[in-house]
Order: structure tokens, then sequence, then C-alpha cells
């Protein structure tokens, strides 16, 4: 098996020195080029014929979006990875990005950390995307990736209603969760907007995001539901028809007051190398709802979620899982149905309306974040 073929797109040279240094270090990775503008990496792409390409977003003569949008005329299913500075203007672009057609993003190590903590952190961060996106090349590499039966492309085999190992419930549910990963925001922009404003229960969501970025999700979420969008924040109550996104950098968890349920957030361990995590909320969904809850586990690297998806088993819940012909990476939801937890393998644009199914939607419109909302 050859070695996965990168081209990385940096402006800073310091940058590209730094990924040298980090990627030299992975057998299953080979850095074949850099370039200090988009420009050149669009004229090396039919030499060094890359895997996946690392593209930063401010670059001089073409930028990263510029240099995606000519890509994806001739490289349409070409695996991009945006690397992205740590700020809100860094944020917002590599949301547009992703909108555009970029696979994933990382975040830019910090610089007052030096270089051993930023080469630490391209190897955490950066190399595990490159090994499951890097295509045919990283079959063998990405086995390594999920629970024991789930590959990339092979994984895809499971379709339709998926065995269970415990007994679901099957009545209308009082709440949904949802998790979710790589290429998370383009299949939240999808899922979302199709919820009805009446929907009749609160939906809670995980996307592995940092800070900052996830509460720029949640705008741009809103501006195009029917139902409202928010990030979430400690001591909020949830209320039906009202979807929460997690706080980047912190657990999300849900617990009982009295007659309302309300949102927790902690700054804890790291679950499966993630905060937030998967797991935490729907062990917390488990705890809370019981037998009245929905799990919906949408394209992800890794198996975060697993364990969750386990406990609202365990509880009597009800787990839907996206499938794999419309993930960008079938890990998480493909690790579920491996073990046989899901209800049903569904694609994309099935969910919602599963979602809706599930929920019994009552036809009285909710109450509004912020105001009405005039749609």
């Amino acid at each position: 098996m050859r070695p996965i073929r990168v081209l990385a797109a940096d402006d800073s040279s310091l940058v590209r020195r730094l990924l040298v240094d980090a990627l030299r270090a992975e057998p299953l990775l080979e850095l074949v080029g850099t370039a200090a503008t988009g420009r050149i990496a669009l004229s090396k792409l039919g030499l060094l014929a890359p895997d996946v390409v690392v593209l930063d977003i401010e670059m001089p003569e073409l930028d990263g979006l510029a240099t995606l949008s000519e890509l994806r005329r001739t490289h349409p299913r070409l695996p991009v990875v945006m690397f992205s500075a740590f700020t809100e203007r860094g944020a917002a672009a590599t949301l547009d990005a992703l909108a555009a057609g970029a696979t994933d993003y990382v975040t830019k190590p910090h610089a007052a950390g030096g270089a051993d903590v930023a080469i630490r952190s391209i190897r955490d961060e950066l190399v595990p995307k490159l090994l499951v996106l890097g295509g045919d090349a990283a079959d063998s590499a990405v086995g390594a990736s999920f629970p024991a039966g789930v590959g990339g492309a092979a994984a895809g085999a499971a379709a339709g209603v998926v065995a269970r190992s415990r007994t679901a419930g099957n009545g209308p549910v009082d709440a949904v969760v949802v998790g979710v990963s790589t290429g998370g925001p383009n299949a939240l922009a999808q899922l979302v907007p199709r919820l009805p404003a009446d929907l009749g229960v609160p939906v809670v969501v995980v996307v592995h995001m940092p800070p900052m970025f996830s509460r720029l999700l949640a705008e741009r979420l809103d501006a195009g539901a029917q139902v409202p969008v928010a990030e979430g924040s400690a001591g909020a109550a949830l209320a039906p028809g009202q979807v929460w996104i997690a706080p980047g950098g912190l657990h999300l968890g849900v617990r009982r007051d009295g007659a309302a349920v309300r949102l927790t957030t902690d700054d804890g361990p790291l679950v499966n190398a993630c905060r937030p995590s998967v797991d935490v909320l729907f062990a917390a969904a488990a705890a809370t709802w019981g037998p009245r809850v929905l799990a919906v586990v949408m394209t992800g690297m890794g198996a975060d979620g697993l364990r969750g998806c386990e406990a609202i088993r365990d509880a009597g819940g009800q787990i839907v899982v996206q499938d794999a012909a419309t993930s960008v990476v079938w890990g998480m939801p493909g690790a579920v149905a491996a073990a046989g937890l899901a209800d049903r393998v569904l694609p994309l644009g099935g969910l919602a309306d599963e979602i809706v199914r599930r929920a019994a939607v009552r036809r009285t419109r909710p109450a509004v974040l912020g105001g009405d909302r005039r749609r």
C-alpha cells in the first residue's frame, strides 16, 4: 500500500515547515508538495496527484476560498482540509469554505506554545483526518479508526433496518439528541431547515467544534431554519421546537429541574478525545428522558456516541443513524450500526422526516427565542 499523498498550501514558511516536520513522522502519509499561494497549489494538482489537500484560508494572490472554488471545478471529489486561524474571521471563513465544498477543517496551533507543541497539535488534530479522508490508499489505516467491522467504503454495506440488540421504545419521544462530527456543518445545514416550526420536541446537538465556531454555526443555521437555533448555555430551559448547539470546548448535558429540563455545561476531561462529546450528552439524555428520547447519529470520524447509544438503548430509547452513502465519514454512525444499536439507517435526506414522525409533531406554534420568527 502506498502512503497517502498530501499537498499543503500555506503562505507562512513557518507553518509549511511545521507541516513537513509533523507529517514526516507518519509513515502512512507523504507530503508530496507545498505551496505558498493558492495559485501555485492549483498548478501542482495535475503533476503531484495528491489524495488530499490541506488549504490555508488566508493567502496572497488567491485566498483559500477562491482556491477551493477553482479546485472544485476540476477535482469535485478530492478531499480538502481547511487549515484555519483560531479567530472569528477564520471561523467565519472556515464555515464559508465548508459550505463551498471543503471536506473538513483543522484550527492552526497557537504560535505561543513553541514548535514542539505546534507539531504535536498537528499530529493530534490533522493527521487522523488525513488518514481517514485520504482515499483508497488509506483503506488499511482507516480500519484502525473504527470499531471492528467498520471500515471506510467497506462499511457502506449496511443499509435499511439494523437488528436491535435490546428492546427499544416505539412511541412518540419527548426530545431528540443529535451527534455529528466530520461533515457536520453541511449535514446540519440540510437537516435543520427541514424541521417544521411546529416540531413538538426540543433538539439538542453536539457537533465537534471549537469555541466561536459553534456560535457562528448556530447563527447561520438559525438564519435558514423554521425553528429557532441557538448555542446552548448552562441553565437554559428546553422548550418544544427549539434547537440547541453545544458550545465549543464544553461538554453539554441535560438535567431535570422540577417540571423543566435544563442544559448543563462543564469543562471536564475530554471524552473520546472530544469536548463536547456526544457520549456525554447521550448518557445524560438517557438518564433524563429514558425511553422517550430519540438519538440521531450523523456523519463523523471515530466512534463518539457509541457508548451513549448503548445507554439510550438500555433505557429503552430510540436510535437512528445516517447511512454510509451520504456520510462524509461513516465512523460514528457506522460504529452504532455495527453494534446492532440502530433502529434504522437512513440517508441524510430522510432524517428530518424520521425525526418528525417519531416526535409526533404538535400543531401549536412554540415559543421562539428572541421574539417572533417570521417565516
